[in-house]
């Protein structure tokens, strides 16, 4: 998602948004943790389902309906989209499968690894260079993901489809010249004939756990879309609002819930491994962080000069 940079000073204005989209993402496991006996494929399709029509309403409010025919009509930005709109399924579907298979932990290390991941792909598909402390956390957050390979190797896949899948639509969507919400809106309209085949072969096979077995269930797996939609545009109104930079710090805010929640609502083991791996991956987000504070001080000091 292409971003206009913040005015100084203004980072304070999108806090707020950023605090709360993030807050969200991070209580969502306690969220599909009420749907597990739903199978997460439909899970999945109900979401699809459910997310377009929101967005429609959101995109009307917010009168962004020719952003979205117009991307819609646009073969090279439609190509674009058809590609992140399989990478942000398989990450939906992969996530709700960690939650509902109790590897909330191996989640959350999934988001942590995302902005490391984000950096090594501006290197190798945009020409961005490594500074040396970025060099040094991208190191030591490899150093954490080996261990994981000897001590953890049944959650390794989770955490890392999802930092991949999550980083690579990141990418897409940075180079895609469509905003946030018709992006999601021509991706979930990609995704939406799938989506109602699985969602109908659920229903026609009744077999009491989903969409219209219970009042209950039912309403959840349509509050799915709100779960979707919601986060991302207070999301998309952060971004306007604050530096992309400073919003970096906030989207720990997540994973660091999820963390929390999967050790002491959902009472997850915390092996050894995974001890050893987290430990290296907040000393690689905090040598990330302080070379991104140092950054955004510098050029602080030459707007100021």
């Amino acid at each position: 998602m292409a971003t206009t940079p913040a005015p100084a000073g203004s980072h304070q204005g999108g806090l707020p948004y950023a605090l709360a989209a993030y807050g969200i993402w991070g209580f969502v496991p306690l969220f599909f943790k009420l749907l597990t006996s739903v199978p997460p494929a439909e899970v999945l399709a109900q979401r699809i389902v459910w997310s377009l029509p929101l967005c429609f309403v959101i995109m009307a409010f917010r009168r962004q309906i020719g952003d979205y025919l117009i991307a819609l009509k646009d073969w090279k930005t439609l190509r674009l989209l058809l590609a992140s709109s399989v990478l942000i399924a398989v990450n939906w579907l992969v996530y709700i499968y960690a939650i509902f298979s109790d590897h909330v932990l191996a989640a959350s290390l999934g988001y942590y690894l995302n902005p490391l991941v984000n950096v090594m792909l501006g290197m190798v598909f945009l020409g961005e260079r490594l500074s040396r402390l970025q060099l040094v956390a991208v190191v030591i957050a490899g150093i954490g993901v080996a261990i994981l390979l000897a001590g953890a190797l049944d959650t390794l896949w989770i955490s890392l489809t999802l930092a991949l899948s999550f980083g690579t639509y990141g990418l897409i969507r940075k180079i895609v010249p469509v905003g946030s919400l018709p992006g999601l809106a021509i991706e979930t309209t990609v995704l939406l004939v799938p989506a109602l085949v699985a969602a109908g072969y659920y229903l026609w096979i009744g077999d009491g756990r989903g969409f219209g077995a219970e009042t209950s269930i039912s309403l959840l797996l349509m509050a799915g879309g709100v779960v979707t939609a919601v986060p991302l545009l207070l999301f998309a109104t952060a971004a306007r609002r604050m530096s992309y930079a400073a919003l970096g710090f906030v989207q720990y805010l997540a994973p660091s819930i999820a963390f929390i929640l999967s050790l002491f609502v959902f009472h997850e083991p915390l092996k050894p491994a995974q001890l050893i791996c987290f430990l290296l991956i907040w000393a690689s987000i905090a040598v990330f962080s302080f070379d991104m504070w140092r950054k955004m001080r510098a050029d602080r000091m030459i707007e100021v000069a």
